[in-house]
């Protein structure tokens, strides 16, 4: 924790040493914090500016992937990839100066400790020296025995802290939370009733917490009007940043009221610089934007362009599908309109519905084919070796008869395969006489041969 709050220590005592007034330490710490963090600042309202110009592509891809949460995120951390957008640039900044109040509050609430370097035992040895006895809230007893120090008891206090630790006397010095009359290191009382007397000192630490509250509203209305684009992307968006606005324009002054009422007076002198350099901040940073507002409000133009041309096919297309489906209904008027389904003639008569029931198994269903349909019987029973027997022989029985048929239908096949072989065998012996000459017939040849050579032999 020491380590953290250094940095600031160091800077808060050198502006204290510089001009030896806990306000302006105070006033010139905050300037500095507020000038290092600017660029900062600038950078998360272009963050900002850039979000909104993208913010109709959003749009399309939420409405792409309404039913898919996981591949809508995934689409939408790609665009934020591609156009080089973090989405949390443009409210990270805005906590920075919480988490300086939250240092600086500590460094206030005990001066001895960071402030002057003292340690838990000298700081014991201080209250010891000084008859410290807390009169106010116990968590600011440093920073009330710290503005006990003055001139009178600086070295006694000093030897005090050398009597713990040699050298930690000299870190000790007596701090002037006097600024402008009033004593920084108190806390304004918000209960009037309980206070004797109406004096500067107590008027003034009243004050304070209003005017940070003040300052506090209007650094809200100018972060409106500089933020003016930002509530014109859409209906929607309009009224969601409305609320924001609205919501923002209560708590922010009543933080900055809280703050003043609960904490020492030098708080809440910080934190009403604060407010005041951030009304600044914010009217340098609208002018310094103006381009890149003007470019965002250009792409939102284009945006709205766009949905508007969008909405205006949307509506034509119905107007078509409208004028479509009333030119044929014209068409068709007069004609004969089909039967719905619930009054089509049911083609299933009632001999269907008993016996064979030929619509639901089949016309060739037969439930004797394979012996009949074996009956139930519990796994858990006893067998019945007797009816098992008789279930065989019949199914054997009915395999027999099978058989017979079916030779039967053969045994007809056969015969009249035998006739047509018994009808062809004729033909053929008919076909062997006619190709083999008879012997009888070729001697008769050549006797007729012989009487003729006779014949010519006489003549």
């Amino acid at each position: 924790m020491q380590i953290i709050m250094t940095p600031f220590s160091w800077l808060l005592l050198a502006f204290y040493n510089l001009f030896d007034n806990y306000g302006i330490a105070l006033i010139l710490f905050a300037i500095v914090v507020k000038l290092i963090l600017f660029p900062f600042s600038l950078k998360g309202k272009r963050g900002t500016i850039q979000m909104n110009m993208i913010q109709g592509k959003v749009q399309q891809i939420q409405k792409q992937y309404a039913n898919n949460r996981e591949k809508m995120n995934e689409e939408i951390q790609k665009l934020y990839a591609k156009e080089n957008v973090n989405p949390m640039s443009g409210c990270l900044w805005s906590f920075i100066p919480l988490l300086i109040l939250w240092p600086l509050y500590a460094i206030i609430r005990r001066p001895f400790y960071y402030m002057m370097g003292q340690t838990t035992e000298s700081i014991q040895a201080i209250t010891d020296a000084l008859n410290f006895v807390p009169t106010g809230n116990a968590a600011y007893s440093e920073l009330e025995m710290a503005s006990w120090i003055n001139a009178d008891n600086l070295q006694a206090v000093q030897d005090a802290a050398n009597s713990i630790t040699a050298g930690l006397g000299d870190k000790i010095f007596s701090i002037n939370f006097d600024f402008l009359g009033l004593d920084l290191s108190k806390i304004a009382q918000w209960k009037f009733w309980e206070v004797g007397s109406f004096s500067w000192d107590y008027i003034g630490l009243v004050l304070l917490p209003i005017i940070s509250a003040g300052l506090g509203l209007v650094m809200t209305i100018v972060s409106q009007k500089t933020n003016a684009m930002n509530n014109q992307t859409n209906n929607q968006a309009n009224n969601q940043v409305n609320k924001q606005m609205r919501t923002m324009m209560i708590i922010s002054p009543l933080i900055s009221l809280w703050i003043g009422f609960m904490y020492p007076a030098g708080l809440c002198v910080y934190w009403i610089i604060n407010n005041l350099l951030s009304i600044i901040q914010e009217i340098v940073s609208g002018k310094m934007l103006k381009k890149d507002y003007e470019r965002a409000a250009a792409a939102r133009a284009e945006q709205e362009r766009l949905e508007k041309e969008e909405e205006k096919r949307k509506k034509r297309e119905a107007a078509e599908r409208r004028a479509k489906a009333a030119e044929e209904a014209k068409n068709n008027k007069g004609k004969k309109k089909p039967a719905p389904k619930s009054e089509k003639k049911n083609r299933t008569t009632d001999a269907g519905r008993i016996g064979m029931r030929p619509y639901a198994r089949g016309r060739c269903y037969d439930p004797e084919r394979y012996g009949g349909v074996t009956p139930y019987q519990d796994p858990g029973a006893p067998i019945d070796e007797e009816a098992v027997e008789q279930a065989l022989a019949a199914k054997g029985k009915l395999a027999e008869e099978a058989s017979k048929e079916e030779l039967t239908a053969e045994a007809p096949e056969l015969a009249e395969e035998t006739v047509t072989e018994t009808a062809e065998t004729p033909e053929a012996e008919e076909e062997t006489e006619a190709e083999e000459p008879d012997e009888d017939e070729s001697e008769e040849d050549e006797n007729t041969e012989d009487e003729d050579e006779q014949s010519g032999e006489e003549a």
